[in-house]
């Protein structure tokens, strides 16, 4: 049986990079940008896609590891600022959203779903890349990684929707593709489902167990 259970959902929850969009191709040219800039090798796009997913200081850590062995936190830090001034400002080039992912939130929001947007990336590039791919009807909000001190895996952003929009932890439902999304539900007591294509820092999604699995989100549709 599905864990969505759909009809019974009144908050549907989703992550950005990863589940929603695929970004990996803008954070590997915004990578080697900064790198760039900092007179620093470049690397490849199939070493970004095992980078990305669990938040932009962890990229740069992974980044600096492989290219230096160590991580010096002056250097870190160097990084992280370069790489989001070059990135926030032209965060949606070649991003485009996954297979199904339009065909899901048209069904969320033909059927009255409460849909909001939970991700550990700024919320100011966050929200360029919901508005250049024209998916901002489909949201009630976007909350940013910079809105709350904590971000997933803690659940207080999962926490703070299901209190916002009047619902119960059961009427709602996170899909996401990371452990950081799995932990975050878990945490927070709500049913998580996460795709197969996403990043997850190059670890195996079903390592961390999750409820449910799914390569396209137009499986939890089909009757």
């Amino acid at each position: 049986m599905s864990v969505a259970q759909l009809a019974s959902r009144e908050l549907i929850l989703f992550d950005l990079d990863g589940t929603l969009v695929d970004s990996a191709f803008d954070l590997y040219r915004a990578m080697n940008m900064s790198l760039n800039a900092l007179q620093l090798p470049s690397v490849t796009e199939t070493q970004v896609r095992t980078w990305i997913g669990k938040g932009t200081a962890l990229f740069c850590h992974s980044t600096l590891q492989y290219l230096t062995g160590q991580v010096d936190p002056t250097q870190h830090q160097q990084l992280l600022e370069t790489f989001l001034n070059i990135y926030n400002a032209e965060p949606c080039v070649d991003t485009q959203p996954f297979n199904g992912v339009i065909d899901f939130l048209e069904w969320g929001l033909s059927h009255n779903k409460q849909m909001v947007c939970v991700t550990n990336k700024p919320e100011q590039p966050a929200r360029m890349i919901v508005e250049s791919l024209g998916l901002t009807q489909y949201f009630v909000d976007v909350i940013g990684g910079d809105r709350f001190e904590e971000r997933k895996p803690h659940p207080r952003q999962l926490l703070f929707c299901v209190d916002q929009y009047g619902v119960t932890a059961a009427e709602t439902l996170m899909i996401g593709d990371s452990s950081n999304d799995v932990e975050a539900a878990r945490r927070a007591g709500v049913d998580c489902i996460v795709v197969s294509y996403g990043y997850n820092h190059g670890e195996d999604i079903h390592d961390c167990q999750p409820q449910q699995v799914v390569d396209d989100l137009t499986e939890l549709l089909a009757k």
